[in-house]
């Protein structure tokens, strides 16, 4: 009796000390590992350079740009290939200023990132999975969603039957 009290009162210290290791209480639906370095980490930065009089650098503008990275956006596009005027265009064409009227015919949400992250961290917390899954990293994440997946052949079926020229559309893999 004694040994089977002290092996179960082990096990209920392992356990303890087992699900005392968590991080912040966000569950993570995916359980990736990631052994490799951040690839967005490692960024040429310009050189820093030293003003020649301290009083005449302008003032501090939070969420302004700084003096090494002027254009940053338009450094990366270059550094990419791509062509820095594109970016300068703020004008929409017919198209996208119909497809703006038509999101906003209800209004706009200024603080909508927030709310979708409380709804979904909720969401997440709701359908985190099942303890056998949680402890053995078992990836949740496609059945947590599944609800609110789009399946896309079933979708592009449903276009191509009212006549919707869909010409990149990939094939659906299991037809094939």
């Amino acid at each position: 009796m004694r040994v089977l009290t002290t092996k179960f009162g082990l096990a209920l210290v392992g356990f303890g000390l087992l699900t005392a290791c968590s991080d912040n209480g966000q569950p993570k639906l995916m359980n990736i590992r990631s052994d490799t370095p951040d690839e967005f980490s490692i960024m040429p930065n310009k050189p820093l350079e030293q003003p020649e009089d301290y009083e005449a650098l302008p003032e501090p503008t939070p969420g302004g740009r700084n003096r090494a990275d002027v254009v940053p956006e338009e450094d990366a596009v270059a550094a990419l290939g791509g062509n820095p005027d594109a970016l300068r265009s703020d004008r929409t064409n017919a198209g996208e200023g119909a497809l703006l009227a038509q999101a906003r015919r209800y209004g706009t949400n200024s603080n909508i990132r927030e709310v979708l992250a409380e709804e979904d961290l909720e969401y997440r917390r709701e359908n985190n999975g099942r303890l056998l899954e949680r402890l053995f990293n078992v990836n949740v994440y496609f059945d947590s969603y599944q609800q609110q997946s789009l399946d896309q052949h079933r979708e592009l079926d449903r276009l191509r039957d009212r006549g919707v020229a869909t010409p990149s559309a990939p094939p659906d893999p299991e037809r094939f």
